[in-house]
């Protein structure tokens, strides 16, 4: 696949078409806005390729159908919960009277209430789905909601004086965000180890817990793709200690309305809402972390909030909250209310599924990540727990394909590749050799996890036959197996006109 520019032909272009309200001029040669003073004009042309219209649209066509999406095939990208979204969603979040909208506009009876709405429902949703009473939509991802939690926890010691506070705990099997949040807020880290069937060590976190103690970092399921069966006596034995939970929600889509954060014990939640209803997730963004909170938590709640009041003729009316509602807030995490589209993916979303079908998504999840493993297993696969049910992901180890025929998971997730199919998560967690985390998502069908088993059985059987197949992986993409170390050290993104192929 060539670069644009290299299609460039000096003189060619297509048709210039003003964008409608704006006037354009000819001054020296060149189309200009004709409101602009001359010292802000370019003296030169921009050096863009020089193609026609159909160039253009073949060109980026082409690149569109190379790039791997939901859209086109499986993405079992194990704790991303990359799966299908309803383009309903999509749809009526960009609806005209939401776009138009200026978040600058007034909120008054006539103007703004519709979105205001929308959001106040979809908070009071999230509250019942987490078990818990305070909630801000206002943080713009799941890495910021994380932050606000653990800095939530950091002001509810602060504002008790309770200043010795200087540690949070984090199970060794934890999200690589867990401890570097918990640095972010000051506080040290202590890593609690897990036990051989999964769990987290729960003497070794009685060990642990102290007057020091700030809060533990937990995820449950965890990311080892088990549901921790001490969280009960867990959350007691931190709370005993004076410390706080904080809930990382990146695996809610395996527990939603089946149990509740609120109801384990957690002060504090954050909701990936760009990956578990209803915005795609992945490349970047976009993406939104509301946070959920019990009632000592509230005071520290990042604003502004949706609240619902009435005006002078009775009429529900929504409004932001500000600071002087929040005199203890730790403050705006974004601008206005937050990443609205985003959040309005995730209101449609919720709305269309209802709580008995949010519950029907949790149950597929789940059933879809047993059988596959149930399948591979029964393939000669290994799983890391094989004791232990799935939740809507499950880990194998390739440690017995690595030392049998020197093919490791990296070289199974290359090869992956060439049978349509994008790579599962490997080598996270740490803990499990050669570690192939997988996440079929409650969308794919029967027939599409089998297709993925029988891959995975053509490759395991080629490792055993001709292991040099998989290890030079992948042969059928636009760009072959890369030095992935020169190439996150020394990355080439320019291109220019003297640039020698190669």
């Amino acid at each position: 696949m060539s670069v644009i520019f290299e299609s460039s032909r000096k003189g060619r272009r297509s048709m210039v078409h003003a964008p409608m309200g704006i006037t354009l001029k000819e001054a020296g040669g060149r189309a200009i806005l004709s409101d602009l003073p001359e010292n802000a004009l370019r003296t030169a042309p921009l050096p863009l390729p020089e193609v026609s219209e159909l160039e253009a649209v073949r060109h980026y066509t082409r690149l569109s159908q190379i790039n791997y999406s939901i859209d086109t095939n499986f993405y079992p990208l194990g704790s991303c919960t990359m799966k299908y979204n309803p383009k309903v969603c999509n749809t009526l979040a960009l609806h005209p009277g939401f776009l138009g909208r200026h978040p600058l506009s007034p909120v008054d009876a006539d103007l703004g209430q519709g979105v205001l709405s929308c959001l106040y429902d979809l908070q009071r949703m999230l509250k019942g789905l987490i078990g818990l009473p305070g909630v801000s939509l206002t943080p713009m991802a799941g890495a910021q909601g994380e932050f606000a939690g653990v800095a939530m926890i950091r002001a509810f010691h602060d504002a008790r004086d309770d200043r010795n506070r200087t540690e949070i705990l984090v199970p060794d099997a934890s999200h690589g965000t867990n401890p570097a949040t918990a640095t972010m807020c000051g506080y040290t880290v202590k890593e609690i180890p897990t036990l051989s069937d999964g769990d987290v060590d729960l003497e070794a976190l009685k060990a642990a817990v102290g007057p020091q103690t700030a809060g533990l970092m937990l995820t449950n399921p965890s990311t080892l793709g088990v549901f921790e069966r001490s969280i009960r006596e867990m959350a007691k034995v931190v709370h005993d200690a004076g410390g706080l939970l904080y809930y990382d929600g990146a695996n809610l889509n395996a527990i939603a309305q089946r149990v509740r954060p609120g109801d384990m014990g957690f002060d504090c939640v954050h909701l990936n809402v760009h990956k578990t209803f209803a915005t795609p997730h992945g490349g970047g963004g976009p993406g939104a972390g509301p946070v959920l909170v019990n009632q000592r938590l509230m005071p520290h709640l990042p604003i502004p909030t949706i609240r619902r009041g009435t005006d002078d003729e009775g009429r529900d009316i929504f409004r932001l909250t500000d600071a002087s509602e929040y005199p203890q807030s730790m403050g705006p995490l974004s601008a206005f209310a937050g990443n609205v589209g985003v959040l309005l993916r995730a209101y449609v979303y919720l709305r269309l599924t209802g709580s008995n079908g949010m519950r029907r998504v949790s149950e597929f999840a789940v059933l879809n990540a047993n059988y596959l493993m149930k399948r591979l297993t029964e393939a000669g696969f290994t799983a890391a727990f094989p004791e232990r049910r799935a939740t809507h992901e499950f880990i194998l180890t390739l440690k017995n394909e690595a030392d049998s025929f020197g093919v490791t998971a990296l070289d199974f997730a290359k090869r992956l590749l060439d049978y349509g199919f994008y790579a599962p998560t490997i080598y996270f967690p740490l803990l499990v050799p050669e570690c192939l985390l997988i996440e079929p998502t409650e969308t794919e069908s029967k027939e599409e996890l089998d297709r993925f088993v029988a891959a995975m059985i053509a490759i395991r059987k080629e490792a055993e036959t001709e292991p040099e197949t998989v290890r030079t992986a992948p042969h059928t993409t636009p760009v072959g197996r890369l030095d992935e170390t020169r190439a996150a050290r020394q990355p080439d993104l320019v291109w220019s006109a003297d640039t020698t192929r190669t």
